[in-house]
């Protein structure tokens, strides 16, 4: 019987972490579609008052991003300039041997923490980095009890 020397055991074992990933998601309080072809790459915390999230959004034109909040769920959606609209063509290349950067329209969606209030967003664009700030209803704030001796 021939030997499969084709396997390779660490392609296995990311597509055994992206299964568990997919099977896991369930557990985290914020969901998001996951993969390494996700754009753009989204990081959300949170304090006592209020949830953050981080839209990482390099080259993008602010007045293309549109971000929508019904209830607790956060749609962002753009589009991102290629090279050549940025007005660098004159240095294009005949072809790519390696091309990472996303350009072209971007759309996900996030399911964030019951407690946000849709009533409380901001939103501004700094350094290619989009924060939203949503605020927390005040009936879902975590709240300090005070335990009085007798």
């Amino acid at each position: 019987m021939p030997i499969n020397w084709t396997w390779d055991p660490f392609e296995e074992f990311e597509r055994i972490r992206a299964e568990l990933d997919r099977l896991l998601e369930w557990a985290s309080p914020v969901r998001s579609i996951r993969g390494e072809e996700i754009y753009p790459r989204i990081n959300v915390g949170e304090s006592a008052e209020e949830v953050l999230v981080y839209i990482f959004a390099p080259g993008v034109d602010p007045g293309k991003v549109e971000l929508s909040l019904e209830g607790n769920v956060l749609s962002v959606s753009g589009e991102r300039d290629s090279e050549a609209e940025l007005g660098v063509k004159e240095v294009r290349p005949e072809r790519f041997l390696r091309q990472e950067r996303f350009s072209g329209k971007f759309s996900r969606v996030l399911t964030l923490p019951e407690s946000v209030d849709p009533e409380k967003v901001e939103a501004e664009y700094r350094n290619g980095i989009i924060l939203v700030r949503i605020g927390k209803k005040a009936e879902r704030r975590a709240r300090k009890i005070e335990v009085k001796a007798s």
